[in-house]
């Protein structure tokens, strides 16, 4: 048997009734559910909502002049808001699990190059969206918060809206864990030919530019959030680059590395 049989004959027998996908998908995606599920009773039993939200307040409180609390201008805010911390934080700490069940699902249908450049993938995403994250909450939030009390005016008491505040932070979350996925986009790119690692190179200068005008726009009017969401952005690229190169000579496909090494 030729190399092409056996790489034509790499996925036999593993096909599928359309119905049978269905059923294996909504199976999937009962057991991402119930995963959350598990974990938001968890996280309902302790430490309970209430303090899931004060320990997402914490860099937000700890900057407030003294005496001033946060306020809930609904009547059911107290409530809802702790709820919704508490289910956001179930999801991303069941992360691992929800993807492990979107991987069980395709990973059949993938070749084993392809199964070698999907996997990396997921896991490197998933790890840089929460890097991202933290890095908002540990390092940028007290330092945005610092440079606005000090142009708070003496005659001002801040009493910030735990929903305003929690828009607030999902909105920061999601730039920040959004921007730490450049090199994932990078090493795509590359790997699909789009940009070569030359272009991607060549590209640097503008996009700096555009970091800077995407960290305008997706972050508050303030020197610090935009500094700091810029300029990981502009470091992650040339991450980006790097691990690129790493990436395709370790994921090329057996069609690949045969025309690669015969033009050598």
């Amino acid at each position: 048997m030729t190399d092409s049989s056996q790489k034509d004959d790499e996925l036999a027998g593993t096909e599928q009734p359309f119905v049978q996908h269905l059923v294996e998908l909504r199976d999937r995606l009962v057991k991402a559910a119930a995963a959350v599920m598990v974990v938001a009773v968890g996280l309902a039993l302790y430490p309970g909502p209430s303090e899931l939200y004060d320990l997402l307040a914490a860099p937000l409180v700890s900057h407030l002049p003294k005496g001033s609390t946060m306020i809930a201008t609904s009547v059911i805010s107290p409530f809802m808001v702790p709820i919704q911390v508490m289910l956001m934080t179930a999801f991303l700490i069941a992360l691992p699990v929800v993807l492990y069940q979107i991987w069980a699902f395709v990973a059949p249908g993938l070749y084993s190059h392809e199964k070698r450049l999907v996997l990396p993938l997921v896991i490197s995403s998933t790890v840089l969206f929460f890097i991202g994250v933290a890095f908002c909450y540990f390092f940028v939030f007290g330092r945005v918060f610092t440079f606005i009390q000090s142009f708070a005016p003496k005659s001002i008491t801040a009493s910030p809206d735990i929903e305003a505040y929690l828009s607030f932070v999902l909105s920061m979350f999601l730039a920040f864990g959004m921007a730490f996925e450049v090199p994932v986009v990078i090493v795509v790119l590359a790997r699909m030919g789009i940009f070569s690692i030359a272009k991607l190179k060549e590209f640097r200068g503008y996009f700096i530019v555009l970091a800077f005008i995407i960290a305008a726009i997706v972050t508050p009017p303030d020197v610090v959030s935009q500094l700091s969401l810029a300029i990981s952005m502009v470091a992650l690229y040339e991450v980006g680059i790097w691990a690129a190169q790493l990436f395709i000579k370790h994921t090329q496909a057996p069609e690949e590395k045969a025309t690669s090494t015969s033009s050598t």
